[in-house]
């Protein structure tokens, strides 16, 4: 079973950290590795909306907005927040965990303008795992594959 607990002084550090440096991170990282696959699909609904990420055991929000170039950090009030803990986010993003039975379990939850919820769903499932990967340098795609694979819900 994958297990991402933390030091309590690592989490306490990372809710004090202002939102700015991980969200423009994250951003670039989204990218990196998602905006290629994203662009293959009908993304002009996410343009000009606003993100938040909420990873609730880390005390971690990643705020964002989509432009016609990509992610993009933003201090906007959100139009949808998703949240749930990092371990549940990692089983999203391995596939070893279906969005809509963290939902349904409240381990996942979405807040905010709900239409928008479904397509950011839609498309993240239409999203080839592979494809994404494929943006990571060798060394680190296959890191990741292995992760993956030995990732258990």
């Amino acid at each position: 079973m994958l297990n991402l607990a933390l030091p309590p002084q690592l989490v306490n550090l990372v809710a004090r950290l202002p939102a700015a440096p991980p969200s423009l991170a994250f951003s670039a990282a989204a990218n990196r590795l998602l905006w290629p696959a994203l662009k293959t699909l009908d993304w002009q609904a996410l343009v000009g909306r606003r993100y938040t990420i909420r990873v609730k055991d880390l005390g971690l929000s990643l705020r964002f907005t989509v432009t016609q170039n990509g992610f993009k950090p933003d201090n906007g009030a959100p139009d949808l927040t998703i949240s749930a803990t990092a371990r549940d986010f990692m089983l999203l993003l391995a596939r070893r965990e279906d969005p809509d039975t963290l939902f349904f379990s409240r381990r996942l939850v979405s807040e905010g303008d709900t239409e928008l919820g479904l397509i950011v769903k839609n498309l993240l499932d239409a999203l080839d795992p592979e494809s994404v990967l494929r943006q990571l340098p060798a060394p680190l795609a296959h890191v990741a594959q292995r992760w993956m694979v030995s990732a258990q819900p």
